[in-house]
């Protein structure tokens, strides 16, 4: 039965198994468990012994002719006393053909292991009442993980403790802005992956905060082990070259017995010797089978391969690699393969303006842009490397990239230096910072766009001071309206200033009577690269579908801007997919680019309808296997 771990309470969580969130489990009730549930990890299908793998080589019809016709060939050879010469030669070709797709098949998993080594991660967890940091496959469910920022989700976690807690689950999902998290349980039953907030899912990465989970389902129970084994299912289908060989190996095959028969009824109408007839019928059979065929196809798949690694792509079977060739429909994931998967800012609204930001931004010394930049690097966690790399919350680190972009030298944290701050809060929307700037303090609010403006008093246009906020709220909703639209994540920043420190009562209430500075629009931006694949596979006939787990308003914003979509009646919700039968959606399915807010099953569902339309499907994305 399917547990729906996100409608229990904590409570019911620690109950049903039997953990404590301050000691964990003990050492008994963890081996009881590894006997149950076994390693926390992707089990792979069991793999093929290098005979196995040999033999396969063989399935194809026109190998099977070939074979047919060497061995036709010796006996005729023997027979006329003329040697084996062609049998060798043939059974050379095919045994050949058989080693280059062995090695080439070996080699890709190889690789494919090496990759999957790299993605090995320690989990920290409490057992016996300690806090011991162990391998992620020791994980069982009931066990207790604590997570802190840039820290890898194990397996599927019930949050119990959560403080500001956000989590980046785009490789499961697709959506690009982290996810806030919190502990109630959720009412309603049919809640999809990407709104189980109380819920943090493997493969995943903490972005913010600090929290607890319990560990609620490893290895391939996890929702990326329902992936795998929903992919592990599906049935091997040919590609176009080996249905196009199969077909023409039967043609051959059908139409070198015609010919015996042909010959061989002639003959004998002549009155030739009915085994001399024969000798000579299969030889004008086995002279029709083209021996080459097979060698220059897999020389030429080789090849193709080879220039595959070039640009950094295993391909594990030869034949995969002409599939590519002749798609004519491409589904891909948005984030990270669409879009740069790096949040970015894209519009500026301050001094009653909203204005374009990028490489053609001029920055000049207007007092409320640069206001507007100190609060958005100074009011800010992101952690700065050593070659000003960025680590942290992607919303954040956009702000940081485009103070960085406008020159503004890290030296500003020195010189405005954090002394009190009150942290991000889900509920309040806010994270406020206070700074020493001389003699006097200078506060920074950031968050968002209304429960900011509750906070403000004033606003400030050209370095000026104005109380008329009511009537300029006016104008910020309308700016604030048109970057929604166009699928802009917003943030509003303001400041006020103090002429002494903040005492402890008076952070209490710090984040009142503000002055708005303005906002920033931000997205996750589409790849260049991309927009011009995406006209590509427009002028050669193939087919673009974007399908994403990120809402449907970014979605469409995103593939307007790449020319994937046009109208907005090409994009269909996965709720709205959930209601549809198979047939409808094979019926329906040239009707629609964009596919948000889906599930990993329904991207199963969408190529499946593509294929019986007689397309030829290629999923890509981040994730794909």
């Amino acid at each position: 039965m399917k547990e729906n771990w996100f409608r229990k309470s904590c409570e019911e969580v620690r109950t049903e198994l039997g953990t404590d969130f301050e000691n964990g489990l003990s050492n008994e009730q963890v081996n009881v468990a590894k006997e149950k549930y076994g390693l926390n990890e992707l089990k792979a299908k069991k793999k093929k012994t290098l005979f196995q793998k040999f033999l396969e080589q063989f399935k194809d019809f026109t190998i099977i002719v070939l074979i047919v016709a060497a061995i036709v060939s010796g006996i005729v050879g023997i027979s006329e006393g003329e040697g084996i010469t062609d049998t060798i030669i043939i059974l050379i070709v095919v045994i050949l053909n058989a080693i280059i797709g062995v090695a080439q098949e070996s080699k890709a998993e190889k690789s494919l292991e090496a990759l999957q080594k790299l993605s090995d991660h320690a989990s920290k967890v409490i057992r016996n009442g300690k806090l011991e940091v162990i391998p992620s496959k020791l994980l069982v469910p009931g066990d207790v993980v604590v997570l802190e920022t840039g820290d890898y989700i194990p397996a599927d976690l019930r949050i119990v403790e959560a403080v500001n807690l956000k989590s980046q689950e785009s490789a499961l999902t697709g959506e690009s802005v982290p996810v806030e998290k919190q502990i109630e349980s959720m009412d309603d039953e049919n809640v999809g992956i990407g709104d189980r907030t109380n819920m943090l899912f493997s493969s995943s990465l903490i972005t913010y905060g600090r929290g607890k989970g319990v560990v609620v389902e490893t290895g391939m129970n996890t929702e990326v082990g329902k992936i795998a084994t929903m992919l592990d299912n599906q049935e091997e289908t040919t590609t176009p070259l080996q249905e196009k060989l199969n077909k023409l190996g039967k043609t051959l095959g059908i139409a070198a017995l015609a010919i015996c028969a042909i010959i061989f009824v002639i003959g004998l109408l002549y009155g030739k010797e009915p085994i001399h007839m024969f000798m000579t019928a299969v030889s004008l059979a086995v002279a029709a089978i083209p021996e080459g065929l097979v060698a220059v196809s897999t020389i030429v798949l080789a090849i193709g391969v080879q220039k595959m690694v070039k640009k950094n792509a295993i391909v594990k079977k030869l034949p995969a690699v002409e599939t590519l060739g002749s798609a004519t429909v491409i589904c891909s994931d948005k984030t990270g393969t669409l879009t740069q998967n790096k949040m970015t800012v894209k519009k500026l609204f301050y001094n009653n303006k909203l204005v374009d930001f990028g490489v053609d931004f001029v920055y000049t010394e207007e007092e409320n842009l640069k206001k507007l930049v100190h609060a958005s690097m100074l009011c800010n966690d992101t952690k700065i490397g050593p070659n000003n790399d960025l680590t942290g919350d992607p919303t954040e680190t956009a702000l940081i990239d485009m103070g960085f972009n406008l020159d503004f030298n890290p030296a500003l944290y020195g010189e405005l230096p954090r002394v009190e701050e009150i942290p991000f809060d889900s509920d309040r929307k806010l994270m406020t910072t206070v700074h020493k700037q001389g003699d006097k303090f200078i506060v920074y609010t950031k968050g968002g766009v209304d429960e900011l403006l509750s906070k403000c008093i004033a606003y400030t246009v050209n370095g000026e001071i104005k109380t008329d906020l009511e009537e300029y709220k006016k104008e910020i909703g309308k700016n604030n309206e048109q970057m929604a639209k166009n699928a802009l994540r917003v943030l509003a920043m303001a400041y006020k200033e103090l002429d002494h420190m903040p005492t402890k009562p008076e952070m209490a209430n710090m984040e009142s009577e503000l002055i708005y500075i303005g906002m920033v629009g931000m997205i996750d931006p589409p790849r260049e690269e991309a927009r011009v694949a995406v006209e590509k596979c427009k002028r050669a006939g193939i087919k673009t579908v974007m399908i994403t787990g990120d809402h449907k308003i970014t979605a469409i914003a995103i593939a307007k801007s790449l020319g994937i979509l046009e109208n907005e009646t090409e994009a269909l919700t996965g709720a709205e997919l959930e209601k549809m039968t198979d047939e409808d959606l094979t019926k329906n399915i040239r009707k629609y680019s964009v596919y948000a807010r889906v599930s990993p099953e329904h991207k199963v569902r969408i190529v499946k309808a593509w294929q019986k339309n007689e397309e030829i499907v290629a999923m890509t994305g981040d994730r794909c296997k």
